[in-house]
């Protein structure tokens, strides 16, 4: 039987390079020049930590990381941002969580969405996966066309069509 699975992933190296090219913006726009600003991504923890001087210059590097972010493909629906936080050189930083995976609530709307277009398809929650299983490829393909359609607060991949 036809199936596919529907997942969240994130690619770090897409990540890796949105974060590199807002530090090569950082570093040649001249209302940084002279002050501390870092940017740095943890691949294990998929964290990214923002430092910047002040907060004005911490929502210009916010907004420049999610410029990137969507030139290279990504949703900017996978970044969390924390808190602003003061240091004690009196610098502000924030935390960026990615979120990769669905969620068990997300995952039970999404087979909720499924169930709801009447047609002859068999969603399954499988940890942090959706998976879809059909008789005929055309059924599943208008389930990813409806999907498409929706918001589900996270951006959704289509894997594993078989």
């Amino acid at each position: 039987m036809p199936s596919f699975d529907i997942v969240n992933e994130v690619n770090a190296q897409e990540v890796d390079n949105a974060v590199n090219n807002t530090l090569k913006e950082v570093s040649t726009r001249y209302d940084f020049r002279g002050l501390h600003t870092e940017i740095n991504f943890d691949r294990k923890t998929n964290r990214i930590d923002l430092l910047a001087a002040e907060s004005m210059k911490m929502r210009a590097v916010r907004e420049m990381l999610v410029k990137h972010f969507v030139k290279r493909g990504l949703s900017s629906k996978i970044l969390e941002f924390g808190n602003e936080e003061g240091t004690s050189q009196g610098a502000v930083k924030v935390s960026v969580d990615l979120k990769e995976g669905i969620s068990r609530e997300t995952a039970k709307k999404i087979v909720k969405e499924i169930k709801s277009t009447k047609l002859k398809v068999q969603p399954a929650i499988q940890d942090d996966q959706v998976r879809v299983t059909a008789k005929k490829i055309d059924d599943l393909q208008e389930i990813i066309r409806h999907l498409k359609s929706k918001d589900f607060g996270i951006p959704l991949q289509f894997v594993n069509m078989k």
